[in-house]
């Protein structure tokens, strides 16, 4: 049994969420009001998602108080300095009718990106009560470093792509000792990693599916969160039952074994992942 809460320093996160992306409109407000009513209480989103307008609606819906949820936004990479990030963060808020998020993070650096400044609007959105906890997104080791020295804003979360198939122990290694949680997406790889030999092995010995495992897997590394997207209530009752699987050690190292260096996520803007 996986400990269902993240605690660091500076946040408390439910470590199974609710990824959001691509959905919209109705299908989206349906699926994360459905979400809330089976247990979840961390919801991402994104300001170039295209629906916090949806999740905004689906949270004054559902009938949990505001506070039990823990609410989770991102500003994209086009407001590489602070007050363009300020100005898109406010519309944020608007979209999602609340008066704060929980996590507000740097969707994507941008070649452009004026890490001082957005780290100082970080730092004020927080001061001000706007973003409970603040955090980064796709930044590879350098950058995540850079950001830490800087020691403008207390970073509380770092979130990536990360999955069987994509190691992120270097990660990892910056943001354990930071005392960050790290948040995985895509943690199932659009759905790829279920059917990998070893996870479906794994997976019959465990009476358990191929989606649990993958999330299990990465669930174990230490202060990781993952928010798989999903629609269906059932694959989110799915997704939540990971909590309750234990993978044994030769469970961890035959995943580990899978060959590594795979993405899903890889668009034309994205940073140079080595640096």
């Amino acid at each position: 049994m996986t400990d269902p809460i993240i605690q660091t320093p500076l946040m408390a996160m439910p470590r199974i969420g609710l990824g959001t992306w691509p959905m919209k409109g109705a299908e989206c407000q349906a699926a994360v009001e459905g979400a809330i009513g089976l247990g979840y209480r961390h919801i991402d989103t994104a300001e170039m998602y295209g629906n916090e307008d949806a999740v905004g609606a689906a949270i004054a819906a559902c009938g949990v108080p505001r506070g039990e949820i823990f609410l989770t936004t991102k500003v994209w990479h086009d407001k590489p300095e602070g007050a363009s990030f300020t100005a898109a963060f406010a519309q944020c808020l608007e979209r999602l009718a609340t008066p704060h998020v929980d996590l507000l993070l740097v969707h994507w650096p941008s070649p452009a990106l004026n890490l001082p400044s957005v780290l100082e609007a970080l730092a004020r959105a927080r001061e001000a009560g706007l973003a409970r906890a603040v955090g980064v997104s796709n930044f590879p080791a350098g950058l995540l470093r850079q950001a830490l020295a800087l020691d403008i804003a207390p970073l509380a979360c770092l979130q990536v792509e990360h999955h069987i198939q994509l190691d992120q122990s270097a990660l990892l290694a910056i943001t354990e000792p930071a005392g960050m949680a790290l948040t995985s997406y895509s943690p199932l790889g659009k759905g790829a990693l279920a059917e990998l030999p070893a996870v479906r092995e794994i997976a019959a010995r465990h009476g358990a599916t191929g989606a649990q495992v993958a999330l299990a897997y990465i669930l174990a590394k230490g202060r990781v969160a993952a928010v798989p997207k999903a629609a269906s209530p059932a694959r989110q009752q799915e997704n939540l039952g990971a909590l309750a699987l234990s993978l044994t050690p030769q469970d961890i190292a035959a995943l580990d074994a899978v060959p590594k260096g795979r993405r899903y996520v890889n668009p034309d803007f994205a940073p140079d992942w080595a640096a």
